[in-house]
């Protein structure tokens, strides 16, 4: 059984945006604070949830997921930030009881956390 993410041993190093992985870590996670451009929104994206470690989740299309909270049913928050232009960036918000919410890049409001993550594909 891996790891879960936010048991896993935070790296040591700074990344720059080229060298965040296309997939997830399973041995080690990297926080929002060691991206050296990220975005002070991405960096404080759980602040209003209680939650202080966003974490790198991997690559969709041109956009790099991250993600504050845990993965299952609880309280989190996902941005999506646009790797070409860290400008543009989407967010959408997981519900303790499962549901969820987010504008995608299709200007689209998802109510399900897959087509969220299809609309960041599918943006050419």
């Amino acid at each position: 059984m891996p790891t879960p993410a936010e048991e896993r041993t935070p790296t040591d190093r700074d990344w720059h945006s080229d060298e965040l992985p296309p997939l997830p870590q399973r041995d080690f996670l990297i926080p929002a604070s060691r991206w050296v451009e990220a975005p002070r929104e991405l960096v404080a994206l759980g602040a209003d949830i209680g939650v202080d470690l966003v974490a790198f989740k991997r690559r969709i299309g041109r956009y790099l997921l991250w993600r504050a909270g845990p993965a299952v049913k609880a309280d989190a928050r996902y941005m999506a930030v646009d790797a070409d232009d860290l400008a543009r960036r989407f967010t959408y918000r997981l519900f303790p009881d499962g549901s969820g919410e987010g504008v995608g890049p299709d200007g689209r409001r998802h109510t399900r956390f897959r087509t969220w993550k299809e609309a960041l594909r599918d943006d050419a």
